[in-house]
């Protein structure tokens, strides 16, 4: 045990160990509030005094939710007494132990990526405004805890090499670690070749940009044959003769050719929406002429942008692809229209869209705060008109991307190796549950018009002044009566049609139990357990100096059956899940042909409804006036009978007119309901 005045710990509860010091969970000892101790050795005490303070100094002038916080600054209790820093305690590790983890080995999740970003660079943020160099940025000096409602939120450490810097300054001294050195620094540190350069501000950006780099890929971006440590003059020719807009460089084989990547490999689990944002700004801080290199005011600027926007979930029904867009909210629909055709090349005036079952029409002109709010879940679904048959994700056999063991016992290799490995098989697992988008077509069957046949009780009027107006009126009841009869028709149609999307539903539902009912994911995911047991072994036999006899060939075994492990997976994988996903992509452009059929048909009966709509109106007009007109009329043949005969039995009119204008009456009543049900069964079309 060690202790302060104030904290205690012990030397087994280590955090994290450097050149200077050692970092120890500890104990306040009144509230028992847990902290992290730094603990400086004797070799920090052999540096310029100034070079000691500096830490304290700079901890003590930042104050920032995305740094970690200094709480006192003590001396242990005993012989040789030595700076004690006590710190925040970060719960949940580094950066780098979220990348070491399996799961993670492609790179974090988009989400996580986000929230890694927006901490680093506000912590980046406060560093310049307190003009503040950190000069060692790398993920294993990126703490993470959790926040009370369950968030990540990561903060920036270890100081140790931080000093005060304006934007215009130079400094000649050389720190951090060598895989995120800018190419300047490392020859002189690592290659220790003598050369008189001086370096600004802008080397930080170069280890964010490897930092980022590594957090949205799982590997770092320059990769000699051997690796990093192993050929270091490679690795020095990779980061200095990088091209112009290369944002990685790799050497395959031994003396082989650099390869240059311009964009992000396949395997990283960023979407293309958000890489299309990042790649830019990867390669304009991954510069070696720090007079190319961007400023940081650009970097803030950029990222600061990327931070701003809104991702909007689109579910490509023509590509059974989901996509995410950014856009900002002042943004028009018309760009987000435009920002959807370059990430699935369905042009905006073919874009059709719902969202939670409903038609949702987007008006280019308004602003993109318009959108509904979406999620992975809950997408907007991206119908195109131009019928295609649907793509699906392009398929890349796995195996591809998975390095083999070596038979030579080497143990670092061995768990950079499962750990790749056991990440692959995660990606895997993760592929087979996504899952699936199942679009319910419903609508309600609209019921036969009732107007298939029309009642007329009464013939022809002849020897009467309104001879013209019945004429009139025969004409309009044959013109209803063909109305009525297509009415009927389209309705017959729209039966039909709610007959073919009623099927087609009853097999989407049919498609998603059996895939509830697959066993291939619980197959799979025994194999990763099995996996995460023997990688969790190398883990721990990596940190040690050596293997005794006995225990390298346990090693050996088990990375005999690690490798049968994963074969298992990759057979169900591919025999089970690649071959089902293929099936499923050939029912879903069957079912994408029937949806577009379905929606021409709809569309057809729709005009002739919207046309007979037309003239239903045109006939009740029609009838309307007739009868205005004949009640005007028997009105004033009343009134004249009453002139001419004062008899009670007189003012009663003429047989044939009444029953004329009581049959309008009827026939104008019934003319109503035919237009209510034609508007219904448009609403229901429109549905």
């Amino acid at each position: 045990m060690q202790s302060t005045v104030n904290y205690l710990w012990h030397t087994d509860d280590l955090l994290g160990q450097g050149a200077t010091a050692s970092v120890y969970k500890a104990r306040n000892k009144k509230s028992g509030e847990l902290v992290a101790v730094k603990v400086f050795n004797t070799a920090s005490y052999l540096r310029p005094h100034e070079v000691q303070v500096r830490e304290f100094e700079v901890l003590r002038k930042l104050n920032h939710q995305n740094i970690v916080k200094l709480f006192a600054v003590e001396e242990t209790v005993g012989p040789g007494r030595q700076k004690v820093l006590v710190m925040e305690y970060c719960s949940s590790g580094s950066l780098l132990s979220v990348l070491e983890s399996p799961e993670n080995a492609f790179g974090l999740p988009e989400e996580e990526f986000l929230v890694v970003l927006r901490c680093v660079v506000a912590g980046m943020n406060h560093l310049r405004e307190n003009g503040i160099v950190h000069r060692d940025i790398k993920p294993g000096n990126i703490m993470r805890l959790m926040g009370e409602e369950g968030q990540s939120i990561y903060k920036l450490t270890d100081f140790g090499a931080a000093r005060e810097l304006d934007d215009d300054e130079k400094f000649v001294s050389v720190y951090g670690t060598e895989e995120y050195l800018h190419p300047d620094m490392y020859e002189r540190a690592v290659l220790r070749k003598p050369q008189q350069k001086t370096f600004g501000v802008t080397v930080d950006l170069w280890s964010i940009g490897v930092t980022l780099y590594h957090a949205a890929t799982g590997s770092l971006p320059f990769i000699p044959f051997g690796g990093p440590r192993r050929n270091k003059e490679m690795m020095y020719r990779i980061t200095t003769e990088k091209p112009a807009g290369a944002i990685a460089g790799a050497q395959r084989r031994e003396n082989g050719p650099l390869e240059w990547s311009y964009s992000l490999p396949v395997t990283c689990r960023l979407s293309v929406g958000l890489q299309t944002q990042l790649v830019p700004i990867l390669a304009n801080i991954l510069e070696v002429e720090q007079a190319k290199c961007w400023g940081f005011d650009q970097f803030f600027a950029e990222t600061s942008d990327i931070l701003q926007r809104v991702v909007v979930h689109v579910f490509s029904l023509s590509q059974a692809v989901l996509h995410h867009v950014y856009i900002h909210a002042h943004n028009t629909i018309a760009i987000f229209l435009e920002a959807v055709y370059e990430q699935t090349q369905v042009a905006p005036q073919h874009q059709e869209y719902l969202f939670e079952g409903h038609l949702c029409i987007l008006e280019p002109s308004l602003s993109a705060q318009h959108i509904a709010h979406t999620t992975t879940s809950s997408p907007l679904t991206l119908l195109s008109t131009a019928s295609e048959t649907p793509k699906g994700l392009a398929f890349r056999d796995p195996a591809q991307d998975i390095p083999k063991f070596f038979p030579k016992v080497d143990l670092q290799s061995d768990y950079t190796t499962s750990k790749v490995r056991g990440g692959a098989g995660a990606r895997l697992s993760q592929r087979c549950h996504t899952p699936n988008v199942v679009v319910g077509l419903c609508l309600p069957i609209p019921q036969p018009c009732p107007f298939s046949v029309l009642p007329w009780r009464f013939s022809s009027v002849s020897g009467t002044p309104e001879i013209e107006e019945v004429k009139r009126v025969t004409e309009l009841k044959s013109r209803l009566r063909a109305l009525a009869e297509a009415l009927s028709r389209c309705s017959h149609r729209i039966t039909e049609t709610q007959l073919r999307l009623s099927n087609l539903s009853s097999e989407l539902l049919k498609n998603r139990d059996q895939v509830h009912a697959d066993r291939s994911i619980q197959k799979i995911q025994c194999c990763l357990d099995k996996m995460n047991l023997i990688y969790k072994q190398f883990k721990k036999s990596k940190m040690r100096p050596g293997l005794g006899y006995n225990e390298e060939q346990i090693h050996k075994l088990d990375k005999v059956n690690f490798s049968r492990l994963a074969k298992r997976l990759l057979k169900v994988f591919q025999e089970k899940c690649v071959q089902k996903y293929q099936t499923s992509l050939v029912t879903h452009g069957m079912w994408m042909r029937e949806v577009h059929e379905t929606r021409n048909h709809l569309r057809m009966v729709s005009c002739s409804m919207a046309a007979h709509n037309t003239e239903a109106q045109g006939v009740q007009e029609s009838l309307s006036k007739i009868l205005d007109r004949l009640s005007n009329q028997l009105l004033q043949d009343r009134a004249k009978e009453a002139q001419v005969s004062p008899s009670p039995a007189a003012p009663y009119p003429s047989p044939a007119l009444t029953d004329l204008v009581f049959h309008m009456q009827e026939l104008c009543n019934e003319m109503k309901l035919l237009a209510f049900d034609l508007q219904d069964n448009n609403r229901i079309i429109e549905g």
